[in-house]
C-alpha cells in the first residue's frame, strides 16, 4: 500500500501543486538573468537555500550549531554538509540554465515549498519541489518529475558538498532494504575546523516500483540512469537529513535513521504531514484587502518568522533567521523587541521557545553580571548556544549595550500578560524579572539631586557610544522595574522599596521644548536607528499625544534612511495610532520596499543592502500591521484593540488566530 501511495504521489502531485496560484501566497519569477537573491525554505532547525541554476541548493544552514570563525575567533553558526546537490544530464549533456526555456521558480508560502519548472531543448519538461520538512526538522525533500518529449537518456547524480568549515570528511555508502524498497544511502561525516562539532548528512534517492531505473553508487556519489521514450513520465525523490552532536549523541547513524524513517513512512505521508503543520500555523494569519503588494510582503515576513523557530525547541531567532550566517547566527535584542512580539500574538508556542532560550542560559547571564561587577543577571549583546558574550572583541556593543537585559525582562512580562499563566509567572517569569531588576539597581548611580543615571552605554542608536542617560536604555530600566513590582505583587512577594523608588527617579533628559534627548549631551546629529521614539511604542512610557508628535517630528528627519528597516515600522505604528493614515502608510512602505531584492522580494537589513532575509525587519513590519493598523495591544489583562486607522486604499484588515483563544480581529476602512 505504501508503494502504491508513493507512485500516486510522485505522478500526480505536480499537477495539483503547480495549478494553485493564489494572490498573496505565491511569489514567482521567470527572469533567468539579473540579480538573484534566494528565498529560503526552513523548518526551525535547518534552512535550505535553493538557487537559480537547475537543482542548485546553495547552502544548508543549521540552527544554533556553532564553530569559531577562525582560530581563537568568536562563534559563528555552521553551514551544514549539503546532501542536496543533484545534477541532471540528458543525452550526456549537463542540464544548464542557459539551455532551458519556460523557466519558472515559485515560492509557495502556504505549504512552504520552492517549485521550479522548465523545458530542456525540446527534449524534456522538468518540474521539481524543495521542502525543509516541518514534520521532520532535520530533513529535507526534493521531488522531481521528468516528462520526455523525445527519446532520451536521463542521468541524475547527487554528490554531497562539504563547506570549507569542516575537516576530515568521509563519504560512504550503505545498502539496505526498507520493506521491499532497496535504498542506497550516501552518508558524509565530518568535524568542524575549530570546535570539533560532529556533523553527518545522509541522503537517498527514492524510486517508484517498476520504474525501469535503479540507483548506482560509487565511493562519493549516487546516480540514477534511465532510458525514456517520448511521452514517458518519470518521477523520483531525494530525501536528505543533517544531524549534529548538538542534538544527537550519535549524529552519524541518526542521519541515516532519519532517511530510513522518511522512506518507510512514505513520501506522500511526509508531504501531507508537512502541509498539515503549515496549515495549522496559517490559522494565525494576516489578510489585507485592497493591497496585493502589501499582502504578499507581509505574508513573506510572517512565513520567514514561522520558518525560523519551532514551538518546544527552546531556541530563538537570529537576525537573518535560517537564511544565512549573517551576524554569525547570534541572538540579539532583535529577538525580544522585534521578532518576538508578532509571534506572541500569533503563535505563543514559538514565542515561549524564544523566552525558554533565555531561561536556559541564566547561569551564563549571572556569571556575566558577576564578572562585570553587577548583581542579578546581565545578558550578552550577542548570544550563541552557550549564552556567553559572543560579540567580536572590537565592538563596544558587547560590553556596553545594556538595554538587552531589560528587553528580555519586558518580553517575559509580556508573555505573562498574553497568557495570564500565573503558575508560569511564579515559577519562571518572576524569578527572571527579579534578577533583571536587581541588575538595574546595581547598574544605576545616584545623582546629587536624588535622581539616578545609567552612564557609559551604547544606545539603541549604535552611532552613539559611551554616552550617559540614553533614553531607550533608561526607559527599558524604568519599565523593567515597574514590571518587577507588579510581578512581585501577583506572586505574593514583597517588592523591595528601591525598585519603585528607582523606577520613578531615573533621568530621561529633554530639550527646552520638551523633546526627549536621545542621551545627555545629544546635539541633534543623525542617528542609525530609532531610539527615543521607542518610549512611546513599545514601552508606553511616553503617552501624551503632544509629546509623541514632538518626538516623531524631531527624530524622523534624523534617521539614517539606509539604516535598519525597523525604525520606520515604529513610526508607522505611532502614526496609525495618531490617526494619520497616509503618513502611517508612507512609513510602513519605507520599512520594507527599499529593502526588497529580486526576484522574490526578500528584504535586506537596510535600503540598498544585499544581506537577506532580514527577519528583524520582518518583525518590525508585522508590528506595523498588528499593533499599528489593527491597533492590537498587550495589557496587564490581555489583549485590547486601540483606535487606529488603515492606509487610505486598504479596504479591510483581518488578523486571525490571535492570542491563546485564537480570536479574529478586524479593522475596516471608514
Amino acid at each position: 500500500m505504501k508503494k502504491t501511495l508513493l507512485l500516486l504521489f510522485l505522478f500526480s502531485r505536480f499537477v495539483l501543486t503547480f495549478a494553485d496560484n493564489k494572490t498573496g501566497w505565491e511569489i514567482s519569477t521567470s527572469e533567468k538573468g539579473g540579480d538573484y537573491y534566494g528565498a529560503v525554505v526552513a523548518n526551525g532547525r535547518i534552512g535550505i537555500l535553493p538557487w537559480r541554476e537547475p537543482f542548485a541548493v546553495r547552502d544548508v544552514f543549521l540552527n544554533h550549531v556553532f564553530d569559531a570563525d577562525g582560530r581563537n575567533g568568536v562563534s559563528r553558526v555552521l553551514r551544514g554538509i549539503n546532501p542536496f546537490q543533484m545534477q541532471m544530464y540528458i543525452d550526456g549533456r549537463n542540464v544548464a540554465l542557459n539551455d532551458v526555456d519556460d523557466w519558472t521558480k515559485t515560492l509557495s508560502m502556504r505549504d512552504a515549498v520552492h517549485r521550479t519548472s522548465f523545458s530542456y531543448m525540446k527534449k524534456a519538461k522538468v518540474r521539481y519541489e524543495v521542502r525543509a520538512l516541518r514534520n521532520m526538522p532535520y530533513a529535507g525533500l526534493i521531488n522531481v518529475c521528468v516528462e520526455a518529449l523525445d527519446d532520451i537518456v536521463l542521468d541524475v547524480r547527487n554528490v554531497p558538498v562539504v563547506p570549507d568549515e569542516y575537516r576530515q570528511p568521509l563519504t560512504e555508502m550503505q545498502s539496505i532494504n526498507v520493506e521491499g524498497t532497496a535504498l542506497q544511502i550516501m552518508r558524509t561525516h565530518a568535524f568542524s575546523l575549530y570546535r570539533n562539532n560532529e556533523v553527518s548528512a545522509s541522503s537517498a534517492f527514492v524510486l517508484p516500483k517498476n520504474s525501469g531505473a535503479s540507483v548506482l553508487t560509487s565511493q562519493n556519489s549516487a546516480e540514477i540512469y534511465r532510458h525514456m521514450s517520448a511521452g514517458d513520465t518519470f518521477s523520483f525523490c531525494l530525501i536528505g537529513s543533517i544531524c549534529t552532536d548538538r542534538d544527537f549523541i550519535d549524529p552519524c547513524n541518526e542521519s541515516n535513521r532519519q532517511v530510513i524513517y522518511g522512506v518507510y513512512n512514505g513520501i506522500s505521508r511526509l508531504v501531507s504531514a508537512h502541509e498539515a503543520q503549515w496549515n495549522e500555523m496559517w490559522k494565525s494569519d494576516i489578510i489585507i484587502d485592497g493591497d496585493d503588494e502589501a499582502q504578499t510582503s507581509v505574508r513573506l515576513a510572517l512565513y520567514n518568522l514561522y520558518s525560523s523557530v519551532r514551538a518546544g525547541s527552546r531556541l530563538s531567532i537570529p537576525p537573518f533567521g535560517l537564511s544565512s550566517q549573517g551576524y554569525n547566527g547570534h541572538i540579539f535584542w532583535d529577538a525580544e523587541i522585534w521578532m518576538y512580539p508578532p509571534l506572541l500574538f500569533l503563535n505563543q508556542g514559538m514565542a515561549k521557545s524564544m523566552i525558554d532560550y533565555r531561561f536556559d542560559r541564566l547561569a551564563a547571564a549571572r556569571k556575566k553580571a558577576e564578572a562585570n561587577g553587577y548583581m542579578g543577571v546581565m545578558f550578552p549583546w550577542e548570544s550563541d548556544d552557550a549564552g556567553e558574550e559572543a560579540c567580536p572583541t572590537w565592538a563596544l556593543t558587547g560590553p556596553f549595550e545594556h538595554h538587552i537585559t531589560g528587553d528580555i525582562g519586558i518580553a517575559a512580562w509580556n508573555y505573562y500578560c498574553m497568557t495570564q499563566d500565573r503558575k508560569w509567572l511564579e515559577q519562571k517569569g518572576y524569578p527572571l524579572i527579579k534578577e533583571i531588576a536587581d541588575f538595574w539597581i546595581s547598574r544605576a548611580t545616584r545623582n546629587a539631586d536624588g535622581t539616578y543615571s545609567i552612564d557609559n552605554v551604547v544606545c539603541a542608536d549604535e552611532y552613539a557610544m559611551g554616552v550617559d542617560d540614553n533614553a531607550f536604555t533608561n526607559g527599558v530600566a524604568v519599565i523593567s522595574l515597574k514590571n518587577a513590582c507588579k510581578a512581585a505583587e501577583l506572586c505574593g512577594m514583597k517588592c523591595p522599596r528601591i525598585w519603585s523608588e528607582l523606577a520613578g527617579k531615573i533621568r530621561i533628559p529633554r530639550f527646552e521644548d520638551g523633546v526627549i534627548k536621545e542621551h545627555e549631551g545629544y546635539d541633534g546629529r543623525g542617528i542609525k536607528q530609532v531610539d527615543v521614539n521607542l518610549l512611546a511604542y513599545p514601552l508606553h512610557l511616553v503617552t501624551d499625544e503632544r509629546d509623541i508628535r514632538k518626538n516623531l517630528s524631531y527624530y524622523e528627519s534624523r534617521i539614517d534612511k539606509n539604516g535598519p528597516a525597523m525604525s520606520f515600522s515604529i513610526f508607522a505604528v505611532q502614526f496609525a495610532r495618531l490617526m494619520q493614515p497616509q503618513k502611517a502608510y508612507e512609513m510602513f512602505v519605507q520599512s520594507y520596499r527599499p529593502n526588497k531584492l529580486p526576484p522574490f522580494g526578500v528584504i535586506s537589513e537596510g535600503a540598498g543592502g544585499t544581506n537577506p532575509y532580514f527577519t528583524t525587519g520582518a518583525g518590525g513590519m508585522l508590528q506595523a500591521v498588528i499593533n499599528g493598523f489593527c491597533g492590537l495591544e498587550i495589557t496587564d489583562r490581555g489583549i485590547r484593540q486601540l483606535p487606529s486607522v488603515l492606509p487610505p486604499h486598504w479596504k479591510k484588515l483581518t488578523i486571525t488566530g490571535v492570542g491563546p483563544d485564537k480570536k479574529t480581529y478586524t479593522r475596516v476602512q471608514k
